[in-house]
């Protein structure tokens, strides 16, 4: 109920193909706190002492990647509040529980932090061009089926709607090789046969030459060889899966090459 002499109005909100009902109290909008922030930015970046004037031609921010992490968490649940308290300093786009329901946390065109620390070719801020998305696994068991055709959906949706290249689907552990490691070595990284990610032809495996410099090929994947054992075991759990040693064998480094040589 308004008060009196207020001025109180439904307003819909276009946010890409999604409709949000915002209440509208007095000159101040009802929002939730991360759509208050937001707001505030948008005030914040409105100079009064400036003539306005609006332009029709603009981006915001626009995802080129999508970063697949798991949460080492025990339960969707769990997860959302995580996102939700204060202290945590941490969030996500998307959740994606074991039984395949799917949670959408913050807008597509929104900065998560889920990144932290990382570095993926040149790029030091991959939460200002990523989504990102948790999978509920503790980082000990396998993905269930559900779970993964779940991720599918969303991968697709993604990839239309922004046109993200198939070897910009990448891992947590890729771009943050010396911190993390997820989405472990249980997640199935073969869907790169459905256009999502990398992954090396097994028929086309050769050994490599002796002019090959595997720690050039590592670096003109992605990875940030500064820590050369942390980037060799990133790259390890991904596609040896079996062997994790921070050491690239003849085999190694025939994976390396064959992906080298496509990417």
């Amino acid at each position: 109920m308004a008060k009196k002499g207020s001025i109180e109005q439904i307003v819909p909100i276009k946010i890409d193909t999604i409709i949000q009902k915002v209440i509208v109290h007095d000159t101040v909008p009802k929002l939730s706190l991360g759509e208050h922030k937001v707001w505030t930015l948008g005030k914040a970046g409105i100079h009064a002492n400036i003539r306005q004037e609006t332009a029709i031609h603009y981006d915001v921010r626009k995802p080129n990647y999508v970063i697949i992490h798991h949460t080492a968490q025990n339960s969707l649940d769990q997860t959302i509040r995580t996102f939700q308290v204060e202290h945590t300093k941490v969030s996500s786009h998307y959740v994606i529980s074991r039984n395949g329901v799917i949670v959408q946390m913050l807008n597509d065109y929104v900065r998560g932090w889920h990144a932290g620390l990382s570095k993926w070719g040149t790029i030091t801020d991959m939460n200002s061009i990523s989504i990102g998305i948790e999978l509920d696994n503790n980082g000990k068991e396998a993905f269930p089926d559900a779970q993964i055709e779940a991720l599918m959906v969303v991968l697709d949706t993604l990839k239309a709607n922004y046109g993200i290249p198939a070897a910009n689907f990448i891992g947590h552990a890729d771009i943050a090789p010396a911190r993390k490691n997820d989405p472990s070595v249980f997640f199935p990284w073969k869907l790169a046969d459905r256009g999502f990610g990398i992954w090396y032809n097994p028929a086309e495996l050769v050994t490599a030459p002796e002019t090959f410099n595997p720690i050039d090929a590592l670096r003109i994947i992605g990875y940030d060889t500064r820590n050369l054992k942390a980037a060799i075991i990133a790259f390890k759990r991904k596609f040896v899966v079996n062997d994790v040693s921070p050491e690239l064998t003849i085999y190694d480094k025939s994976i390396l090459y064959n992906l080298y040589q496509n990417y």
